[in-house]
């Protein structure tokens, strides 16, 4: 046995349960779904009317895009990354594949996460089949913060695990996780769910209901990052709408923070592929926006609230699966001035509240400059996006 595992934080599983069990940090499965339900009984339930499964890739069933994360599970996060965590079709719960996991070592009990939006104020049961030893389930971040559910085994076959929480007024978002124990060995996790109320579709829209003089500057993309567009953008203080892919937001973050330094500028979803939505599941549209949400907000430190449909292709699904990923506006444009063009979709010149699309092309300084041009012109200057969506 490693030494180390002499210390707190690394006891072995049957010693670490009970230390758990008598902090109330964990119980047995069946206790902690229990506790769950008892401590949720006094909150308002939710509507099993309009009850759905929120998580993002409940089954492991899609595909990772070749755009993703390297080595990523769709809609999940695991602190090992591919050395640790992948998906298999041995023998699924049920469907065609599972999440896998083996820890890579003796420090590491293969966690798995994902973030859901919630509701305040509402009650959720999320469960979800595992296989193998002192595999954990539960949610963070819920502003009443209840015990895991968990099995010490379940003898070579597959276990349902559950619990129940209820979210506190702040609550928008919750951390599920899904983990084994240290030295216990693989584990395997499918179908999971968070059951709850689906929220409210989110708003599509070309343009900015406001009767101030202002439009926004929208650039989507990001593969040609050129030094003449943010010199443009930082010499005349431009608030930027960025909407780039989370691969070239990684390549280069600190060019997406310097081109929107301005007040007023943030940067948005774009899904992670650039895929036309209408062509995928409501599942898969999910992924796309949730994973792309995901990887920016751990680059920027802020989660994106408006989305841009790839294509201006969207749907009935798009806008649910938008919502179930915390977005608020599903956002096409009403002018287009990328690549030297100067399209206004609606008669006349420019109006209060124009979304102009652009794109992070080597032709971008010339288009904005253009673009600026053209608001002087109708009397309008560029204005931050996100504020006005609020």
């Amino acid at each position: 046995m490693s030494s180390r595992l002499l210390a707190p934080a690394r006891l072995l599983a049957p010693a670490a349960a009970a230390l758990l069990a008598i902090g109330g940090l964990a119980a047995p499965a069946s206790a902690s779904a229990s506790a769950s339900a008892s401590a949720a009984s006094t909150a308002p339930a939710a509507s099993t009317a309009n009850t759905v499964n929120l998580a993002t890739n409940p089954g492991f069933e899609i595909p990772a895009s070749s755009l993703a994360d390297w080595g990523s599970v769709p809609g999940w996060r695991c602190t090992g990354g591919p050395a640790e965590a992948g998906v298999t079709t041995a023998a699924p719960h049920s469907g065609g594949s599972a999440l896998a996991v083996t820890p890579a070592n003796d420090d590491s009990n293969g966690e798995c996460a994902q973030t859901v939006s919630v509701q305040p104020n509402t009650t959720y049961t999320a469960s979800a089949w595992v296989r193998g030893a002192y595999v954990h389930l539960g949610a963070t971040g819920t502003g009443r913060d209840v015990a895991p559910a968990w099995t010490a085994t379940t003898n070579g076959g597959w276990q349902q695990l559950t619990t129940r929480f209820t979210t506190g007024p702040a609550a928008r978002t919750v951390r599920l996780y899904v983990h084994g124990w240290y030295q216990q060995g693989p584990f395997a996790v499918d179908d999971v769910r968070v059951d709850g109320p689906a929220p409210a579709p989110a708003t599509a829209s070309g343009s900015v209901a406001t009767s101030d003089k202002v439009v926004f500057f929208t650039v989507d993309d990001g593969w040609q990052r050129t030094p003449e567009a943010e010199r443009f953008i930082t010499d005349h203080r431009l608030p930027i709408t960025a909407f780039p892919l989370p691969m070239p937001a990684a390549a280069d973050p600190d060019f997406f923070r310097r081109v929107t330094a301005a007040p007023g500028s943030s940067v948005q979803d774009h899904s992670v592929s650039h895929a036309d939505l209408t062509k995928l599941s409501p599942a898969e549209q999910q992924v796309e926006i949730c994973d792309a949400r995901d990887s920016l907000t751990r680059i920027f430190g802020t989660a994106p609230v408006v989305f841009r449909p790839p294509y201006f292709a969207w749907n009935a699904d798009t806008l649910q699966a938008a919502a179930n990923c915390g977005i608020r506006t599903v956002l096409t444009a009403d002018a287009d001035f990328s690549w030297g063009a100067s399209n206004v979709w609606h008669e006349g010149t420019l109006s209060p509240g124009d979304v102009v699309l652009m794109h992070w092309t080597d032709t971008l300084a010339a288009d904005l400059q253009r673009a600026l041009a053209a608001a002087d012109a109708a009397g309008l200057r560029p204005a931050g996006l996100a504020s006005y969506l609020r």
